[in-house]
């Protein structure tokens, strides 16, 4: 084992509150484990196999409850996929120096905290208004948020819900349904491509901890959010913590300057 039992037991409780607070909005909590796991962790394959896969269990739980309540649109999803799922892949083959890869996590994690704290106070008569746009436009949302994806070894759901939600794209209830669907199959195809260029990794006891903690998490979060319960402050609570795990990201293990 990596840690010692009290250290994952702290771990495991880590991972349970993100995907209790991720899953309620729609995400995986991929981007708050990959920040966690840079601390924990000494191989980036570790971080990014391990984030893929809790990920991946949040969102799958998430999606059939969703398509239960007849919030999935697959009809209207499919255009966001047919890019991202290719560009997800390749991201997730290249294999980028390790400080490289921290800057650009650091900086994905900062502007999509940003950008979630800006969805989250808008205003609530403006949240449900669709707008239209031209189809081509989901193609190249999907491909540009699948390709960062893959290279930071998340979902994408954090980046791309927010960018809807400022659009006007469709119902804050359809959007979460979305990002869910969206980070499930980016996940699974970034995992094909970490398997594909041998840097599929994950430390076994470690993993199956950290998996089943973040299982119970995320069925408990995606039925608080579709019980109606707000979830502003969750949003708020998220970003301020991907917010200040995203510049010690960059920091420290980015641009290595010691704090």
């Amino acid at each position: 084992m990596l840690l010692n039992p009290n250290e994952l037991i702290v771990l495991c409780l880590g991972f349970f509150t993100i995907a209790l607070l991720y899953s309620s909005v729609g995400f995986g909590g991929g981007s708050s484990y990959l920040a966690i796991l840079t601390l924990v962790f000494t191989s980036f394959f570790d971080i990014r196999t391990t984030a893929l896969l809790c990920n991946l269990i949040v969102v799958s739980g998430s999606c059939w409850l969703y398509y239960q309540r007849g919030y999935l649109d697959f009809k209207k999803f499919v255009p966001f996929v047919v890019t991202s799922i290719p560009l997800a892949f390749l991201g997730a083959s290249f294999r980028l120096q390790e400080n490289i890869f921290f800057i650009i996590l650091g900086a994905a994690l900062i502007i999509s905290a940003l950008a979630l704290v800006i969805q989250t106070i808008k205003l609530p008569t403006q949240e449900e208004i669709k707008h239209k746009y031209p189809p081509y436009l989901t193609y190249i949302l999907g491909g540009a948020i699948g390709l960062l994806s893959g290279l930071v070894g998340i979902g994408g759901g954090i980046f791309l819900a927010p960018i809807l939600n400022h659009m006007r794209w469709e119902k804050s209830i359809k959007i979460a349904a979305l990002a869910s669907f969206f980070i499930l199959v980016n996940s699974i195809s970034g995992i094909a491509g970490l398997i594909s260029n041998g840097t599929f990794q994950i430390p076994l006891w470690e993993g199956i901890a950290l998996l089943a903690s973040v299982l119970i998490g995320g069925q408990l979060g995606i039925r608080i959010s579709l019980n109606k319960l707000t979830g502003k402050g969750i949003k708020l609570t998220t970003a301020t913590l991907v917010f200040m795990v995203g510049v010690r990201v960059l920091i420290v293990n980015g641009l290595q300057i010691t704090m």
